[in-house]
């Protein structure tokens, strides 16, 4: 009984640092701009740093972007990168601004587990910034995606 109950607390103790729960790293990809952390520090807010630079989530429901119905284009935060028309966008009811589908290849993918899953993470092909996560449940009629973004790693440059 007491090898039992041993070999359980070890199991325990070692699943609980699994590879799941620890903080994947973005691959050292050569991105078309890069900055120190200190020059990102100095040109973003600490909200935009948080999200941007550290893979945050703003708050769900604080992004203006969110029930912003205009045309335009929402363009990287960090770069100007050009990342999702205003004609895909979707009020997809989770609290922040939603897409059926990017701008191909100004968004680039990737996969996290910060959550203790696998997720598709989303990021500027161009500065490696964090924007947010893909899903599988967004318009049948369209696409089927739900690019879930940060309305804080986004600028929106309306139609004129």
């Amino acid at each position: 009984m007491n090898k039992i109950l041993i070999l359980l607390v070890i199991t325990i103790v070692f699943s609980c640092n699994s590879s799941a729960q620890k903080k994947q790293e973005k691959s050292n990809e050569n991105f078309k701009i890069t900055k120190t952390e200190a020059e990102w520090k100095a040109q973003l807010t600490d909200k935009e740093y948080y999200v941007l630079r550290k893979s945050g989530t703003e708050a769900a429901f604080s992004s203006p972007f969110n029930k912003n119905y205009q045309a335009g284009v929402y363009v990287c935060k960090g770069c100007d990168t050009p990342l999702f028309k205003s004609e895909h966008k979707y009020d997809s009811g989770s609290g922040w601004p939603s897409f059926d589908r990017e701008i191909e290849g100004n968004v680039a993918f990737s996969t996290d587990y910060d959550l203790g899953y696998a997720r598709t993470e989303e990021h500027c092909a161009t500065c490696g910034g964090h924007l947010g996560h893909v899903f599988n449940d967004g318009p049948r009629e369209t696409t089927g995606k739900r690019h879930c973004i940060n309305g804080v790693a986004l600028k929106f440059i309306p139609n004129y």
